[in-house]
C-alpha cells in the first residue's frame, strides 16, 4: 500500500486550459495549411471559405501556446514538493520515560506546499487480531483513527499519539512536521500504520504519497537512537 509520490490532480486553469489552447492553435494551423494548399475553386465552399489566420499567425499561435505550456511545466517541476518521512526512537515523548517510535513528515523541496488531506489505515498483528482487532477497510480521518486504535485497547497520549494535521496546514520547504509516536505496547498490536498525505503546490497541482509509519520500526527499543549529524 505504501507508494511513491505522484500527481493526482492538475490545476484546471493553469494546466488543462493551456492544453486546450495549444490544441486549438494546432487545429487552426492545420486548417490554414490545408486551406492554403486547396485548389482555388474549392476555397469558395464551406468550411474552406472561412479565412481565420494566415500561416505566419497560426504558427505564431502554436509557438506561443506551446511555449507557455512548456514554461508552466518547468515551473511546476521547480515548485513541486518532495514528500518524505523520517522515524527514530526517542526518549521524552511518551509518559513514564517510555521510549517511543517517533515519525515526522518532511518537504524536501524549496517551496511551500499546503496540506489538503491526511488519512489513515491500520493493520494489526496476530496477537491483536486474536483480541478482536480488525484491519481498516477504508481510509479514515484523524478522529476515527484515534478511536480505532483505542478500540483495540490502546490509550491516546499514553500508548500512542497522532498529530492532528488539518486541511490548509502549510508545509514549508525543508520543514518537518510531527506525525505521531508509538510505544512498545502499541507496536505489539499495530503491524502497519499507513498515512496518506495529499498536498497542493503553488501552481495548484495536488500530490499524494502513502507512507508506512511502521516501516523499519524498532518494536522493542532499549535506548534512543543517536541524534543525526
Amino acid at each position: 500500500m505504501e507508494s511513491m509520490q505522484r500527481v493526482i490532480r492538475r490545476s484546471g486553469v493553469f494546466s488543462r486550459l493551456l492544453i486546450l489552447l495549444l490544441g486549438l492553435a494546432a487545429l487552426l494551423l492545420a486548417y490554414t495549411l490545408i486551406r492554403q494548399n486547396l485548389p482555388g475553386r474549392l476555397t469558395h465552399g464551406w468550411p474552406w471559405k472561412l479565412r481565420l489566420l494566415d500561416v505566419q499567425s497560426a504558427v505564431a499561435a502554436v509557438l506561443a501556446t506551446g511555449g507557455a505550456y512548456l514554461a508552466r511545466a518547468q515551473y511546476a517541476r521547480t515548485v513541486r514538493p518532495a514528500l518524505g518521512y523520517v522515524s527514530r526512537v526517542y526518549a521524552g515523548f511518551a509518559p513514564r520515560d517510555q521510549l517511543a517510535w517517533v515519525c515526522h513528515l518532511f518537504n524536501g523541496s524549496q517551496d511551500v506546499a499546503t496540506v489538503e488531506e491526511v488519512a489513515y489505515r491500520f493493520t494489526y498483528t496476530p496477537v491483536a487480531h486474536a483480541g478482536g482487532a480488525a484491519d481498516s477497510s477504508a481510509w479514515i480521518g484523524h478522529r476515527e483513527a484515534v478511536a480505532a486504535l483505542e478500540a483495540g485497547g490502546l490509550l491516546s497520549r499514553e500508548d500512542f499519539s497522532l498529530n492532528s494535521i488539518g486541511p490548509g496546514n502549510p508545509l514549508g520547504g525543508q520543514q518537518q512536521i510531527f506525525v505521531g509516536w508509538f510505544t512498545e505496547k502499541a507496536m505489539r498490536d499495530v503491524q502497519d500504520a499507513f498515512v496518506r498525505v495529499r498536498v497542493t503546490d503553488r501552481v495548484g497541482d495536488a500530490h499524494e504519497r502513502v507512507i508506512n509509519l511502521m516501516k523499519a520500526a524498532v518494536r522493542s527499543p532499549s535506548h534512543p537512537d543517536p541524534l543525526p549529524l
